[in-house]
């Protein structure tokens, strides 16, 4: 296989995945905002919302590809993924302050407001992870969103039956983060002509984000133990 086709295809199951990974609290909330209405108008309620969340989300996602080539956000958007996969193993996250939506116009509204406030993981880790090409971001969402609406409820309980797959996302996150930095203009030569150095610093931010996460976790747990 060509290998322009492989690296496509390569990134856009990396993509898939860091959606599917970093969009969990996405479908529960999309649940949250339409569960008061009828079964039929729930239907329709979580079609039209996710369907105006995904292109606030695909215009969101390309005008970042775009601001990526500017100097220095390379930088910028990778430490920002740095702390968001961080915060994806040790974040414990309440949504009680979503309001269920009383009719149909609400509920929509709700699932597009909460899914843009809440989008900046996804936006930056497909951005990152999309190397500047547009078409793998619309495809990426494209792909992933709907499963994350009709297999949400499967996904996160795989997620906690299985909690390593987290650390796998974080981890990926962790990659994606790490390149961008290295892909800084700025340093993309010296990386470039430094390749074992490059490898050693996407090396050590992974470790650096999985250890930190885990430990943070584990001591949470601990404490909420005592409290018990």
């Amino acid at each position: 296989m060509d290998t322009a086709i492989t690296d496509f295809l390569l990134a856009l199951i990396k993509i898939v995945f860091l959606d599917l990974i970093l969009a969990g609290d996405n479908a529960i909330v999309i649940g949250l905002a339409a569960r008061n209405l009828q079964p039929a108008t729930q239907k329709k309620a979580i079609i039209y919302g996710t369907a105006g969340a995904v292109v606030l989300r695909i215009i969101a996602t390309i005008l970042v590809v775009w601001l990526l080539n500017l100097p220095w956000l390379m930088l910028i958007g990778g430490i920002l993924l740095i702390s968001i996969s961080y915060k994806l193993l040790t974040d414990e996250n309440d949504h009680s302050d979503i309001k269920a939506g009383k009719s149909l116009g609400a509920a929509v509204r709700t699932i597009i407001v909460a899914d843009a406030a809440m989008g900046l993981d996804n936006v930056l880790a497909v951005a990152g992870a999309a190397n500047h090409n547009t078409l793998l971001v619309i495809l990426g969402l494209l792909i992933s969103v709907p499963i994350v609406v009709w297999g949400s409820t499967l996904f996160i309980k795989l997620i906690n039956r299985f909690p390593w797959v987290i650390y796998l996302g974080s981890g990926v996150l962790g990659f994606t983060a790490s390149s961008m930095i290295t892909d800084e203009k700025h340093f993309q030569v010296f990386f470039e002509t430094h390749p074992v150095i490059r490898g050693l610093f996407i090396t050590a931010i992974i470790l650096g984000v999985l250890s930190a996460g885990h430990f943070k976790k584990n001591a949470a747990r601990k404490q909420r133990e005592q409290e018990v």
